[in-house]
């Protein structure tokens, strides 16, 4: 609670007569103190309403102890009630005391009262003092106290709202705060807002609602710091006045009327920006000491500075720049303010900016005025910008001069930077870089390339386009004339001023001839390719790196350095160096020689996994499967290749099966794999990992190759025996011959035939002479003969010479002992039976040859039907065994059918094998067979023992069937028995 205070009483004059007065008074206190106290009289109230504070005074008499009561008068509450101490003021005789409330005074209406006090003794109460308040019935308005109060940070603040009259209290907020409130009287309500914060610019509104939230009022509250200006100081820029600055340490947040106001040396100072943190303010005469006054609502701060004006001398900054051009140098030109500054020694500081880059330089001099800028580019921008400072007592540097520009002129160019590739063919490239801006000193206007052999004095000189950077050359006349191995290639450049120096390069013809160097690796930094090599002590050439991408095989874009002699390392670097691309970085001597390869590299700027996979592909050998893959094109690689992973897969797992780290291997065999279908994967990988591989399929089929192998070993086996047989056949061809082929002479008929035969009678003799070359023996086992109808012998269109003998031919024939087969036999009838080549001629002598069959009839009686031959009697070519011919007899009836022959067994000739003529017993008629009475005979047609039927048709009934074996099979069949004399 604010304390009393009592102003001080004047001194009363000390005399006798009042000395006594005063000790009868205090005797009659002493003896009666009721009725000396006094109550206190003519109590006045002054109040401060912005502060809130309240003075009471009064006349209380002698006394300086006095109870005060400060009391809502509407509610009758207490405010304040303490015994306090005042003194009387001696001059007005009056007791004055200062209160301070914490409600807005105008929220309610105050009572005061006022007694005296003198130890437990009290005088009455003094009437009571009303301090009227806003709330009285008169003053119907909705009100808010205090209005636009402005408090510190972390200050606590009491809000009243007096509601209208009529209306009922809502609610009190702050900013977007309800408060908490405090009812004061009828109408007036209070709240206490404490450690404020920092306000808006505006300040925070305090609102007060009624219930009905229809009505409002309210009040702004401004919350912020006093001023607290810092790095006060003041300097001079024209050696006479002074310039003071100094900056604000935080914002104090309040702002216009109520922001802060400065004062230098009790001068006020008008702030051009008042808002700024560095602030100023000048005064027109230095005067070595100042002191600076900051004052706002809630305080005010001082700073002081003191100097001599020498030492705090900040000149003004270069006026009107002006320059003389040339195409290395530059002079640049200014004036000054202020005519003091020709006599002050200067120190001033030029800035260069040229393509984003700045460089400083410094000149000295008494009231400089200008400086001559050497060892500038020709043809380049320039901007400029100068200050100054004091060359003595230096303080600081001035402002800097506006910024100007200007362009130096154009000079010849700079030599290029010339190099060379060759290809394999006497054919490759003059490569040069192009010129920068400083290396061009002005615009090119084009180059000029020559070539020159110094041996055979050829030179070829041509001009390029501006933009050309590389000119192909082909020296394949001057490779074949010149064993110099060396061609020189100038180039020069060209624009306005003139011409560069020539730029020249030895390009060998045989380059390529080189053995290849070994190959090391280079590993890409943050800086580039480091690169270090072994340099001779004797070497004083210089050194040019080149690089290129190592996919690259013709005419390739290369990029290169050139280095001074005695370096040994150097880390290239390139705008162009991609990731997953191999660069060949090789080592060359340059000196007056042509080029000489010295070292190689390779390496990747970052590597990354292979962009395409292997080419797979799949073999089954036996049980096992053959892997293999061709080699990744080296533009795919995107890194070195460290081997190769093989995986099988089941299902959606790779299974890894054999990492091969060879890269020079490139197939694998898995072995041992049963039949079904398997799906083997390959990923080449790099130091950055795997590529995404290649999948190949394959179903194991069943073993085949040792079947295989058996059918064909089988059929060599075959051949070979074949071929042995018949080699040996071939060795043993004569007993062969003999032994399967034998020679089987020609019947020769005795008489002379060379004369002209007459008519041939055709009397039947009794008998035939047959004439045997040949004499085998026979053997029972071995084949019979068949003989051959002459009706088949000579079949087509040879005519059939009725007067010649009659040959009839004879073929082997197994003998057939099974039933009767048809008289037609198929094909696999006739194929039943081996069938020998060897056959005998008989030639039948004397006997007439006619279209009618002449049987001779031995057995008059013909033979049963039932009759079965008893053995195979008649054989040709083996044995001991002679021909034995069969003999079949027919009767002469007309129902006669196929019957089985019967042969006429001569004992003696079947014992001994001798030859014996086979006849059928046939008559061609009853009438030539009762004319010939049994004598007239016809030769028939000839049965082998094993056959069962005849070989010709018998009568008239088979006429038909007579015909047909001829024509098909039978034709067929007899046509193959036939065959020449070999």
């Amino acid at each position: 609670m604010p304390r009393l205070s009592v102003s001080p009483s004047s001194q009363p004059n000390c005399s006798p007569v009042w000395l006594i007065s005063v000790l009868l008074g205090l005797l009659a206190i002493h003896t009666n103190a009721k009725d000396v106290l006094t109550v206190p009289q003519q109590v006045s109230l002054s109040a401060n309403m912005y502060t809130q504070h309240l003075t009471i005074s009064w006349l209380g008499g002698a006394v300086t102890t006095f109870d005060l009561i400060i009391l809502r008068t509407e509610l009758n509450e207490t405010v304040f009630y303490e015994t306090v101490s005042v003194t009387m003021n001696q001059v007005s005789g009056r007791h004055q005391w200062n209160w301070t409330s914490v409600e807005p005074l105008q929220c309610t209406s105050l009572s005061i009262k006022i007694r005296s006090r003198d130890g437990q003794t009290t005088s009455e109460w003094s009437n009571t003092q009303i301090l009227q308040g806003s709330d009285l019935p008169s003053n119907e308005k909705f009100q808010m106290y205090p209005q636009d109060r402005i408090v510190p940070v972390g200050a606590n603040t009491t809000f009243c709202c007096i509601v209208e009259e009529g209306l009922l209290f809502g609610t009190i907020h702050y900013g977007n705060t309800v408060m908490n409130t405090t009812r004061l009287s009828r109408r007036s309500f209070a709240t206490t807002v404490v450690n404020q914060e920092l306000s808006g610019e505006t300040g925070t509104n305090v609102v007060c609602f009624d219930n009905q939230r229809t009505k409002l009022t309210g009040a702004v509250v401004f919350v912020g710091y006093p001023p607290l200006p810092t790095d006060f100081v003041c300097e001079t820029r024209d050696l006479t006045s002074a310039v003071c600055q100094w900056k604000e340490k935080r914002d104090t947040n309040l702002y216009r009327k109520r922001g802060t106001r400065y004062s230098l040396n009790k001068r006020n100072c008008t702030l051009s920006s008042p808002e700024e943190k560095q602030k100023e303010c000048s005064v027109a005469q230095w005067e070595g000491n100042f002191t600076l006054v900051a004052v706002n609502p809630l305080g005010q701060y001082s700073l002081t500075d003191s100097a001599e004006i020498t030492h705090r001398v900040h000149p003004v900054a270069p006026d009107n720049l002006t320059f003389v051009v040339h195409a290395w140098n530059a002079t640049v030109l200014w004036q000054w303010e202020y005519k003091s500054y020709p006599s002050l020694a200067l120190d001033c500081q030029v800035e260069l900016a040229s393509q984003g880059y700045k460089t400083k330089r410094t000149f000295s001099g008494v009231g400089l005025r200008s400086v001559v800028l050497s060892d500038l580019y020709p043809d380049e921008d320039y901007n400029v910008q100068v200050r100054c400072g004091a060359q003595q007592n230096f303080w600081k540097w001035g402002s800097w001069s506006k910024s100007f520009s200007f362009k130096t002129n154009n000079y010849v160019p700079d030599a290029p930077d010339v190099w060379m590739w060759m290809n394999k063919d006497y054919t490759g490239q003059v490569i040069w870089k192009p010129l920068t801006q400083r290396q061009s000193h002005g615009l090119i206007t084009g180059y000029e390339v020559t070539l020159w052999s110094p041996e055979v004095n050829i030179q070829h000189t041509e001009l390029f386009s501006p933009d050309t950077y590389a000119v192909p050359v082909n020296l394949t006349q001057i490779a074949t004339r010149s064993s110099d191995n060396k061609v020189m290639a100038t180039v020069i450049a060209k624009n306005a001023a003139g011409v560069s120096q020539p730029a020249s390069v030895l390009i060998p013809l045989r380059l390529t001839d080189v053995e290849p160097l070994t190959v090391s690796r280079a590993v890409y930094t943050d800086r580039g390719f480091p690169l270090f090599w072994q340099r001779n002590p004797n070497d004083t050439w210089a050194y040019v790196v080149e690089w290129y991408e190592a996919s690259c095989k013709w005419d390739c874009p290369v990029e290169w350095i050139k280095l001074a002699a005695g370096n040994t390392n150097v880390t290239i670097k390139s705008a162009n160096f991609q990731p997953g691309v191999r660069y060949n970085i090789s080592l060359y001597s340059s000196s007056s020689e042509a080029p000489e390869l010295l070292q190689h590299w390779q390496g990747y700027m970052q590597e990354l996994v292979p962009s395409s996979s292997v080419l797979l592909s799949t073999t089954q050998h036996d049980s096992d499967v053959v892997l293999t893959w061709r080699e990744i094109p080296l533009v795919n690689r995107r890194g070195f290749l460290l081997g190769y992973n093989i995986y099988i897969s089941g299902g959606s797992q790779l299974t890894l099966l054999a990492n091969l780290s060879d890269l020079e291997s490139r197939s694998y065999t898995v072995k041992g794999l049963s039949q079904g279908l398997y799906n083997f994967t390959v990923k080449a990988y790099t130091s950055a990992g795997e590529d995404k591989g290649t999948t190949a399929s394959i179903t194991l089929e069943p073993y085949t190759d040792w079947l295989i192998l058996e059918i064909l070993a089988s059929l060599g086996i075959i051949a070979l025996l074949l071929a042995v047989v018949t080699f040996i056949c071939y060795k043993k061809r004569k007993w062969v011959k003999k032994a399967f082929y034998p020679d089987i002479p020609e019947p020769k008929l005795s008489g002379d035939w060379s004369r002209s035969q007459g008519p041939l009678d055709v009397k039947p003799s009794p008998h035939s002479l047959v004439h045997m070359v040949e004499k085998p023996e026979w053997d029972s086992s071995k084949e019979v003969l068949v003989v051959i109808p002459e009706e088949d012998e000579f079949e087509g269109d040879e005519p059939v010479d009725t007067d010649e003998p009659t040959s009839l031919r004879y073929y082997n024939q197994v003998v057939d002992e099974r039933p009767i087969r048809p008289r037609f036999p198929d094909s696999s009838d006739s194929s039943a039976s081996s069938l020998d080549s060897a056959c005998t001629d008989v030639t039948y002598t004397g006997i007439q040859t006619s279209g009618s069959s002449l049987v001779f009839q031995l057995d008059p009686q013909g033979s049963s039907e039932g009759h079965q031959p008893q053995a195979d009697l008649s054989v040709c070519g083996g044995g001991g065994g002679g021909y034995r011919p069969q003999m079949q007899s027919r009767a002469p009836s007309d129902d006669i059918g196929l019957a089985s022959p019967e042969p006429f067994l001569e004992p003696q000739a079947a014992s001994a094998g001798d030859y014996k003529p086979q006849s059928s017993w046939h008559f061609d008629s009853p009438v030539e067979a009762g004319e010939s009475g049994g004598l007239a005979l016809s030769l028939g047609s000839p049965t082998s023992v094993a056959s069962t039927q005849f070989l010709l048709p018998d009568g008239e009934e088979h006429a038909e069937e007579q015909r047909q074996p001829s024509s098909s099979a039978a034709t067929w069949f007899t046509n193959l028995l036939s065959s020449t004399k070999p």
